[in-house]
């Protein structure tokens, strides 16, 4: 007795680009789509992680722009060690420091120093227009880096969600596609049943 081997079907790609019987107008308008949104999702993805990027370029520009360094003396002998050990310590300590305006204004105000810091010492302070220390900016490589991380965090997000657009939008055609087919074998069905007795 010969045996038949068993049928191999292989997978024919991009099958909906292709004329067929079997196609229907649902499977080219699936290809589009899926086509479309893969443009898109490149595009988008780029796009957004460019201007990403610049926004938070024009950002640490518009900071570096809005605060001045000054040269500040520690009032009071800064603390050998920090008050608190915690992942977000940086290692330095609180000390009162003081800085005289151009026009001879004094101010006095809290920075971060390095522990141990001897009073009388002058340190570097960053400060904004209405004369309060803040943290120094972000500048030079650093903010071209970590301006650059942001393009890369939010490109990926961007074409995240117009993927998730066009997924949304074929799972919906598919659907579609199935109710299509469900109300075709309703009428083709029956009659498939009668083909088949009338040859018994």
């Amino acid at each position: 007795m010969t045996r038949t081997p068993p049928t191999t079907v292989g997978r024919v790609r991009l099958w909906r680009w292709r004329r067929n019987p079997l196609r229907r107008h649902s499977d080219v308008v699936e290809a589009w789509i899926v086509l479309a949104t893969w443009v898109l999702v490149v595009v988008a993805g780029v796009l957004a992680g460019l201007l990403a990027a610049q926004a938070a370029a024009s950002a640490y520009s518009a900071r570096q722009a809005q605060v001045h360094p000054v040269s500040a003396v520690i009032t009071g002998e800064a603390s050998p060690t920090p008050a608190t050990a915690t992942g977000y310590d940086d290692g330095r300590v609180w000390a009162t420091v003081r800085w005289t305006d151009p026009d001879g204004t004094v101010h006095t105000d809290r920075a971060k120093v390095v522990p141990g810091t001897p009073a009388g010492s002058e340190v570097t302070v960053w400060t904004n227009r209405a004369d309060r220390i803040v943290p120094a900016p972000v500048t030079g490589t650093s903010a071209d880096l970590q301006a650059a991380l942001t393009g890369v965090l939010v490109g990926p997000s961007a074409g995240a969600a117009v993927w998730s657009a066009g997924w949304l939008v074929r799972t919906r055609l598919i659907r579609r596609r199935m109710a299509e087919w469900d109300e075709e074998w309703k009428q083709v069905g029956p009659q498939w049943g009668n083909l088949s007795g009338g040859r018994g």
